[in-house]
């Protein structure tokens, strides 16, 4: 009886090893840089993202001021969300497709519509607000996301610490 719960257990923790290692591989296709810049709302180009839930801001290489890795992967940029969930909360994602990056090799920034963003090149839809997944196209990965905290009137987004 032992042997036998000896081998569910192992079957089980194999099994649940493999599960996390697919959804930790998920979103882990674009290859990490180091990224970590605070973004001020005393700024006038961020003062809607501050006070408008459901805003964007694309971060690039201009605003080096910030801090390191403002451009993103390969200078596609950064994507800085307010979701509007309780109070104050952002979410940050890389501008690179995913799709396109895996199948074709090719670093594409994605272009952002309100919600969501879009991959010109293969068309994958994207929703910012439920942590860049996939809503359409052929894409199957989420866009690479960063940490974010927000400290008074600022967000700080990073990747390293």
């Amino acid at each position: 009886m032992s042997v036998s719960n000896l081998r569910i257990f192992l079957l089980t923790s194999l099994l649940t090893l493999a599960l996390i290692s697919c959804d930790r591989d998920k979103n882990e296709v674009i290859p990490d840089i180091t990224i970590d810049f605070t973004i001020t709302f005393s700024d006038p180009e961020f003062f809607d993202l501050f006070y408008s839930p459901g805003t964007s801001s694309l971060i690039s290489s201009a605003h080096r001021h910030l801090g390191y890795g403002t451009s993103g992967f390969d200078g596609n940029g950064i994507i800085v969300y307010n979701t509007g969930l309780q109070g104050f909360e952002y979410a940050a994602f890389d501008r690179t497709c995913p799709h396109c990056y895996v199948t074709d090799e090719v670093s594409v920034a994605v272009n952002v519509d309100g919600v969501y963003a879009l991959c010109p090149r293969c068309s994958t839809n994207y929703a910012l607000g439920a942590s860049g997944l996939p809503q359409s196209g052929p894409g199957q990965y989420y866009l690479k996301n960063y940490h974010t905290s927000f400290t008074g009137y600022s967000v700080r987004v990073w990747n390293r610490n």
